[in-house]
């Protein structure tokens, strides 16, 4: 018997059969195995077995180290041995998510979804948090520039839902074109637009429908309303394939797709989001008002993950009554040492990986998380790997604390962490890095400490 067949015989003896394997494949050095029973792999056994070199489990698979030539040798036997057919084999993906958790999956669909647009977000992140920076210094932009500018940095995050809605329809498999067109309807220009709205310039479109005033808007930067809408989208499709004749397919099928979206989209899903966001407002409000740090740190704690519905730019209305009422904004302190925390978590996690891509991901994506802009690494980084982002929010959480207590806020609005600096120059900017120091090395340590890279 060749060593390559007896290697592959007793891998199968030791990880529970052929029927334990969801999915087998190899790189150049390992054998990676996704099983429906983790249980059933005998480690030690396994690590005896000559010609094996070593073995570790990560990203959702049990790797064998074989070695370069090796493997690709055991692998052909392990195919001949239980007659697997690779064609009929599921996805490493979908085996890797039979073994999650709910929290899991939606980790791995968000990564899934954002991962495609991610260097859209980070490029965009980076100049919009410089021309932030650029702008609060004082310098005036010549208007051609600064009209050049706009298309520049304001386009991907105008039209982040179409980005969202073409990812999700490509990750269900469905028609990405038809994404790219159904997450525009919800950007319309003939829409208010959702942050005019939110700041209390401009009023929602109502319909009249069955007695009910239902309040339609754009959704300009929005990421929820698009997500649903487009996994909702994608069954709609996939659904009408199945039923209409292929002759028609080709009109039927598009047609309602749209329709469909369109009265999903703007009167069912979107009145839903726009009571979510009336309800934000509300509960930020009364959780700022809870004393002794609590409702700080509340408050500092959920801001980014209210960023990732994206459903935070309905603060605004908040930011302007506090303006109005009290001349001070203690909000814009607790958003500033959230934004802050995250940034600290991405550098933790970028110096904890060996994965040269994604340490440069990391990087790239801090840079634009100082100026402002968190979504490119909430989005690339801290989410899809859960335990960053959770580090994150705990330093936002300790940030939102001290500011609290000490009645941190800041003298205007819509400019956070390192160009926030701008607005605590009443004597507060001392208190201001404070509160930010806070929330980096809580976050930073604490990251540092728990989060376990898992390297592809």
């Amino acid at each position: 018997m060749s060593k390559e067949k007896q290697a592959a015989q007793e891998i199968l003896k030791h990880i529970g059969g052929q029927e334990n394997i969801l999915n087998v494949e190899h790189c150049a050095t390992r054998l990676r195995l996704v099983l429906k029973d983790a249980s059933e792999f005998d480690k030690k056994e396994i690590e005896a077995i000559d010609g094996v070199k070593g073995s570790f489990f990560a990203s959702g698979q049990h790797q064998i180290i074989l070695g370069t030539g090796f493997v690709n040798k055991v692998y052909q036997q392990v195919l001949e041995i239980t007659g697997m057919d690779t064609g009929k084999m599921m996805s490493k993906a979908e085996a890797a998510a039979v073994n999650m958790n709910a929290v899991q999956k939606a980790s791995r669909l968000l990564g899934d979804v954002f991962f495609p647009i991610i260097p859209i977000l980070v490029a965009t992140g980076l100049f919009m948090g410089l021309r932030s920076l650029i702008t609060n210094l004082g310098v005036e932009l010549n208007p051609t520039f600064l009209t050049l500018s706009q298309v520049l940095i304001d386009t991907a995050f105008s039209f982040l839902p179409a980005l969202v809605t073409y990812s999700v329809m490509k990750r269900f498999g469905a028609s990405p074109a038809l994404g790219i067109v159904i997450g525009l309807m919800l950007v319309a220009p003939q829409l208010p637009n959702a942050n005019q709205v939110a700041s209390g310039s401009v009023e929602p479109i109502y319909l009249s429908l069955m007695g009910l005033n239902i309040p339609i808007i754009g959704y300009q930067g929005s990421v929820l309303p698009a997500l649903i809408l487009g996994a909702i989208a994608a069954k709609i499709e996939k659904g009408l394939r199945k039923i209409v004749p292929d002759v028609l397919d080709l009109i039927v099928t598009p047609f309602i797709t749209l329709l469909s979206s369109l009265f999903i989209g703007l009167i069912v899903i979107g009145p839903i989001m726009h009571m979510v966001e009336q309800g934000l407002v509300v509960l930020i409000s009364m959780l700022m008002n809870i004393p002794f740090g609590i409702g700080g740190f509340m408050v500092g704690a959920l801001q980014q993950a209210v960023v990732i519905t994206g459903l935070h730019h309905t603060f605004k209305a908040l930011e302007i009554e506090l303006l109005a009422n009290t001349g001070a904004n203690p909000f814009n302190a607790l958003v500033c040492g959230a934004i802050v925390a995250q940034g600290a978590a991405g550098i933790a996690a970028a110096l904890k990986t060996k994965n040269k891509k994604q340490r440069s991901l990391y990087f790239t994506s801090v840079v634009p998380a100082f100026l402002g802009i968190t979504e490119p690494l909430i989005f690339g980084g801290n989410l899809p790997r859960l335990t960053p982002f959770i580090c994150g929010c705990i330093g936002g959480g300790c940030a939102g604390v001290f500011s609290s207590i000490v009645g941190l806020a800041g003298t205007g609005m819509s400019i956070t962490a390192l160009p926030g600096m701008l607005l605590y120059l009443n004597g507060q900017l001392g208190t201001y890095l404070i509160a930010c120091l806070i929330g980096f090395i809580t976050a930073f340590v604490l990251n540092y400490v728990m989060y376990k890279p898992v390297e592809e």
